[in-house]
């Protein structure tokens, strides 16, 4: 099956992954003994590659909200840079209808040198947004963030915590009708989650979808219905998400909250 990435006919599917596999390349670098350094010998570097995820077969629907599980280094995150057309399929193809708003590295392309307002246009702008909507929606971003007192203060001097607040804030503003989230709201403190959470939460009441990658296993339940089990790169288990947990605690041996 030619691998790519296509548009889903309206269906009622969002999101379809067929068959969907990528493959990474890494090398492998023999040791050099002093021997080999005396002789003047190079031992070459071998390319590698092995599959980050294959055979994964799913379909999303419209205002499904689905948690992904598994340890990391199974292939999660790849899944959803796959999602966004970040990442191209080497076999198969994943469908998606519609826009996406991605919460996955959401501090990445903020500009350091330019101050917070500057860096609100740009990436609002970046993700489709209008000039007028940005304008319209400024301090509802900046209230939400809660960094009105640093509006022109260099992007380098806000706190790590303050970056991430402002990036879900912009991202979190987008109209795009599918919403993926990666882990980016581990750090913070404990308010400004909840926050975030209850603003999740008007987006699923509002018909949004929610593509949720998540270790926790409270916010998992709290947010989704449905799971989507990734192990070996492969898709183990999809099904309700209580069944998902218990399934993946089960196969390594962890205890459940």
């Amino acid at each position: 099956m030619e691998a790519a990435l296509k548009v889903a006919k309206d269906d009622g599917c969002v999101i379809q992954a067929s068959d969907l596999g990528i493959r990474f390349r890494r090398n492998r670098r023999g040791r050099r003994s002093f021997k080999d350094l005396f002789a003047g010998r190079n031992r070459r570097t071998r390319p590698s590659e092995f599959w980050a995820l294959r055979h994964v077969t799913f379909d999303v629907k419209r205002g499904e909200a689905i948690g992904v599980v598994g340890r990391n280094g199974q292939g999660k995150s790849t899944l959803l840079k796959l999602v966004t057309g970040v990442l191209v399929p080497d076999e198969g193809s994943v469908e998606v209808l519609g826009g996406v708003a991605p919460l996955i590295e959401i501090t990445g392309g903020f500009v350091d040198d330019l101050t917070v307002r500057d860096n609100v246009n740009l990436m609002a702008g970046l993700h489709g947004m209008k000039p007028d909507e940005i304008q319209r929606r400024f301090d509802e971003i900046i209230d939400f963030a809660e960094i009105a007192d640093f509006i022109d203060t260099p992007y380098k001097h806000l706190s790590s915590g303050m970056k991430v607040r402002l990036a879900f804030s912009v991202i979190s503003r987008l109209e795009e009708p599918i919403l993926l989230v990666d882990e980016v709201l581990a750090v913070g403190d404990k308010a400004f989650r909840e926050k975030c959470y209850r603003r999740i939460e008007e987006l699923l009441a509002g018909g949004r979808t929610l593509f949720f990658v998540s270790h926790n296993e409270r916010d998992l339940k709290r947010f989704c219905k449905r799971g989507l089990y990734l192990d070996k790169g492969e898709l183990a288990m999809d099904g309700p998400i209580k069944k998902v947990l218990d399934r993946y605690n089960k196969d390594y041996g962890l205890l459940t909250e």
